[in-house]
C-alpha cells in the first residue's frame, strides 16, 4: 500500500480509503470488512451520519480492538445554520464511533448556491463547526460535494476547507479544474465512488473489458486516478472483504501511465468518436440552462457511455435518480423536453439536442432510484 499526504492537513493516507456506505448487513460483516481493509494497509475510514449505522458499526469494531491511533478517521454532516444541532449532530457522530475526537470532518454535500451561500455568511452552523476544531473534537474541516463544477470551484475558493470529496473517473472528468484548484490551494483530494459511480466498473460489459484489454476497465480506472499524484485517495465502498481484493491490486501502482496504459485510453476515445460520429456530446455545458432544468451534458453523457461502450445498465441505474435525488443529482428527466429549442444556438457541434434527449429517454427510462437514506 502506498501512502500520499492529504494535503494542508499533513496526514499521511493511505491511497485506497474504507468507505462505509455499503457495510450495512450486519455488525459482523462490517467488522470483517473493516479489519481486513486494515490488514491490507488501508488506514483511512470515511463514514457519515446518513450512512444507517454505518458509524455505530465502525464504532463497535474501533472498540473491539483496532488500533485507533494508527488509523484515520473521517465523518460527513449535513450543511444547518443551527449552531445547536451542528453541536448536537458532531456529539453524537462522536458518540457512535466511540472515539474522542475526529481526524476530518466533512459538510456532506455542499451541491447547490445555497449551500455555499451556508458557508460564506459564516453563519452560527460554520461557527459551531470552527468551535469543534478549537477544543479539540475535529481536527481537520472539509466537504464532500455532488455539485455543478462552477459550485465546487467557488467552495474550494472560499479557503474555508482542507480538503474536498468530489467524482472525477476516467468516463467523468469534468471536474478537473477542481482538482487542479484544489491542488493549487494544498487541500486534499478524496475521489468518491470511483468503481460505482463512475461506471459500475466491478460488472463491466464486454465490449467495455475487449476495449480496455489487457487490462480491467475497474483497473484501468483506478490506474487513471492513481497515476494523478495530486490526487491523495480513492473510495472503496466495499460491503463485504472480498470486495477489497480487486482493488488493492494495484495499491502499489502509483507511477505515471505507461505507454500501453495511454494506447488503451486513446483506443477508447477513438472508439468513442468512430461510433457516435455527429452524435457525440463533447461535454462543453454550453447548452445550460436548460428552461425545463433538464441537465442535458449528463443526460448525454449517459447516452454516449451507453451507444459507444455498452454501458446500458449503468446509464439505466443514474438515469434513474434523475427527479429522484433532490440536489444529489439534479435535473429533469429528458422525456420533460418541450422541443423549444433555447439549447440549438449553443451548442458549438450543432447536435439535434431535442431529438438526443428523447432517444436517451427511451433508451435508459426504467424503475425510479433514490438516494441510500432517503426514505
Amino acid at each position: 500500500m502506498h501512502y500520499r499526504r492529504f494535503g494542508q492537513t499533513d496526514l499521511s493516507l493511505s491511497i485506497f480509503s474504507l468507505g462505509t456506505m455499503r457495510c450495512l448487513a450486519s455488525q459482523e460483516v462490517a467488522e470483517q470488512t473493516v479489519r481486513r481493509a486494515v490488514e491490507l494497509g488501508i488506514n483511512h475510514l470515511e463514514t457519515a451520519r446518513g450512512y444507517g449505522k454505518s458509524e455505530e458499526f465502525l464504532g463497535t469494531a474501533l472498540q473491539n480492538g483496532l488500533p485507533r491511533n494508527q488509523l484515520y478517521i473521517t465523518t460527513k454532516i449535513s450543511p444547518t445554520p443551527d449552531a445547536e444541532t451542528i453541536d448536537r449532530h458532531i456529539d453524537e457522530s462522536l458518540q457512535r464511533l466511540k472515539v474522542d475526537y475526529l481526524d476530518n470532518l466533512a459538510i456532506h454535500g455542499l451541491n447547490t448556491w445555497e449551500h455555499l451561500a451556508w458557508v460564506e455568511a459564516e453563519n452560527d452552523g460554520m461557527r459551531a463547526v470552527r468551535q469543534a476544531v478549537s477544543d479539540g473534537r475535529v481536527r481537520h474541516v472539509g466537504f464532500s460535494t455532488h455539485g455543478f463544477l462552477e459550485v465546487i470551484l467557488a467552495a474550494i475558493a472560499t479557503r474555508q476547507f482542507e480538503f474536498v470529496n468530489l467524482h472525477y473517473s476516467l468516463f467523468f472528468q469534468r471536474n478537473a479544474a477542481a482538482i487542479d484548484l484544489a491542488h493549487q490551494q494544498d487541500m486534499g483530494v478524496f475521489i468518491i465512488s470511483p468503481a460505482d459511480k463512475a461506471g459500475m466498473l466491478y460488472t463491466p460489459p464486454d465490449s467495455l473489458t475487449r476495449l480496455c484489454a489487457p487490462f480491467s476497465p475497474l483497473e484501468l480506472n483506478y490506474r487513471f486516478l492513481l497515476s494523478d499524484s495530486r490526487i491523495t485517495t480513492l473510495s472503496i465502498g466495499a460491503a463485504h472483504p472480498t470486495e477489497l481484493d480487486l482493488p488493492l491490486q494495484v495499491s502499489n501502482r502509483t507511477l505515471p501511465l505507461t505507454s500501453e496504459e495511454i494506447a488503451v485510453l486513446s483506443r477508447l476515445q477513438i472508439h468513442q468518436t468512430e461510433t457516435l460520429k455527429t452524435d457525440l456530446c463533447s461535454q462543453c455545458y454550453a447548452c445550460l440552462p436548460c428552461p425545463i432544468e433538464i441537465h442535458i451534458p449528463e443526460v448525454l453523457r449517459l447516452r454516449n457511455l451507453s451507444v459507444a461502450y455498452d454501458m446500458q445498465p449503468f446509464g439505466e441505474y443514474r438515469y434513474r435518480m434523475f427527479e429522484n435525488a433532490g440536489h444529489w443529482f439534479p435535473g429533469n428527466k429528458a422525456n420533460r423536453c418541450t422541443d423549444c429549442g433555447d439549447c440549438l444556438p449553443r451548442c458549438p457541434q450543432n447536435l439535434d439536442i431535442p431529438t438526443l434527449l428523447k432517444d436517451t429517454h427511451q433508451r435508459l427510462s426504467g424503475k425510479p432510484g433514490r438516494r441510500l437514506w432517503q426514505e
